[in-house]
């Protein structure tokens, strides 16, 4: 009987692991070809001049605080769809899919309007050189021309996961990162000659340089949300059709909650890596190339740690609608080994691969020396932020983004942008001192969503997840 009990167990802890991989594997994908399209467009306006790249460069920083707003609204959406998923209630889920198609109109257009009128004062906030102000204004322009559709692409792709689609989600990624590659191809460069296996040829294009750039990636973002939305609205199991458009605070107000503090999460954290960046820029030169390659580095590293949070946080919120405590217990005890686990793997291989991946971006031997140093370090925490990630993930999904927002701006603001404060404005320190206060932040989340597990803090249904 035992026997038999202990073999249900583990098939039910593989099927488990199963979906778990199931739902995140396409996250990582979408999320590593976003990645390495970055890495493509940046080469490709790279060649083009230092002016182009910091004409494209400048308002990077405005781009995702723009972006992670979007994304937080989303959150609330993903909570409320994940819940009704788990309850069975399909005709929820389809009304807050209704609500997520009038989030999307709202917001879009707000924010279309809000970055085409200030696209001209952007630059010139951001501090962006006199020469270059006019290029990077126009650079911007153009991006946000198809706000609408790049809003379509972040929350519908957000509802689709929350219904537990993430497969669909990453192949639009794959198809709007090709079209954008493509384009940029053809559109920065001026026509010329090419030369394929011994085979000489004229490639046409239109020589728009850094415009072309922003073209290419505009047409691209329409695309994506052109797809996503037509896969959105006839899904067999979440489609908004027959249902009413109008504002529903049954489905908002919650939404909202949970969204809310996200966004000034998102905000207030983004406001400190502003912060961050604009203390290490004062360290010179080498430091400050060292800090933006590795930085750009590092985030290909965090790519299973963040696909994982998305299936952690679809499961919980499907496993909160059923009102499962067992099965919310269950998943936490998966999903962190698995996470930790692969946390490991890729924490290792940047502290071997550091100094190799730093020399495809820079040939200073200082740049190379000093970015290596700083990847090796934050490598060895990279274990212990995963498990920040997952526990996160999982309170996301059952509506609980208060916490997390507390714990986030004080390790921000207390911690990483404080201590890089004393160190490096105060004491003189240097470059590794200021990552050694964003490793310290990174344990401090460890510590804080440690205890919220242990003390089930992290789960509203912790008292019947003890129950006999």
């Amino acid at each position: 009987m035992m026997e038999k009990k202990k073999k249900h167990s583990q098939k039910l802890n593989m099927e488990m692991v199963s979906v778990i991989m199931a739902l995140a594997w396409p996250t990582m994908l979408e999320q590593l070809m976003q990645t390495a399209v970055q890495y493509i467009d940046t080469a490709m306006v790279g060649s083009l001049g230092t002016q182009a790249t910091a004409a494209v460069g400048a308002t990077s920083t405005v781009n995702w605080l723009i972006g992670s707003t979007i994304s937080a609204l989303s959150v609330g959406f993903l909570s409320f769809i994940a819940r009704s998923c788990g309850a069975g209630d399909e005709e929820a889920a389809k009304r807050s899919v209704s609500q997520a198609v009038l989030a999307v109109m709202v917001t879009g257009i707000f924010f279309t309007a809000l970055t085409l009128a200030l696209s001209g004062y952007v630059p010139v906030w951001m501090q962006v050189d006199k020469s270059i102000q006019t290029l990077a204004a126009r650079y911007f322009f153009i991006l946000y021309i198809p706000m609408l559709p790049r809003t379509a692409s972040i929350i519908f792709g957000t509802v689709l996961r929350a219904a537990g689609d993430t497969k669909t989600p990453m192949k639009i990624g794959v198809v709007v990162n090709l079209i954008n590659v493509v384009l940029n191809f053809l559109l920065i460069y001026p026509t010329r000659p090419i030369n394929v296996l011994g085979v000489s040829f004229s490639m046409p294009g239109a020589g728009m340089g850094v415009i072309g750039a922003a073209a290419a990636s505009a047409a691209a973002f329409t695309a994506g949300g052109i797809c996503i939305t037509a896969v959105v609205w006839n899904h067999p199991k979440i489609s908004p059709k027959g249902q009413s458009f109008r504002p529903d605070a049954r489905i908002l107000r919650p939404c909202l909650q949970v969204a809310f503090p996200n966004m000034l999460q998102r905000f207030g954290t983004s406001l400190g890596y502003v912060a961050f960046a604009s203390m290490i820029n004062s360290l010179g030169e080498v430091s400050t190339a060292a800090h933006t390659i590795a930085n750009t580095v590092e985030s290909a590293f965090y790519i299973p740690g963040y696909g994982m949070q998305t299936a952690a946080a679809t499961l919980a919120g499907n496993a909160y609608g059923a009102k499962d405590g067992k099965r919310m217990k269950e998943l936490a005890a998966m999903f962190i080994p698995i996470e930790i686990g692969l946390m490991i793997f890729s924490g290792g291989a940047l502290f071997l691969l550091a100094p190799r991946l730093m020399r495809i971006f820079s040939g200073s031997e200082d740049v190379i020396l000093l970015g290596s140093t700083v990847l090796r370090m934050v490598a060895v925490s990279e274990p212990f932020y995963g498990f920040s990630i997952i526990i996160e993930g999982m309170m996301q999904g059952v509506g609980k983004t208060k916490e997390p927002f507390v714990f986030n701006i004080i390790g921000m603001w207390g911690i990483r942008i404080a201590g890089t404060f004393i160190c490096t404005q105060m004491l003189g320190l240097g470059l590794v001192s200021a990552w050694g206060c964003m490793i310290a932040h990174n344990l401090f989340l460890f510590a804080i969503f440690l205890y919220c597990y242990v003390n089930g803090v992290w789960n509203p249904l912790h008292k019947k997840a003890h129950k006999p």
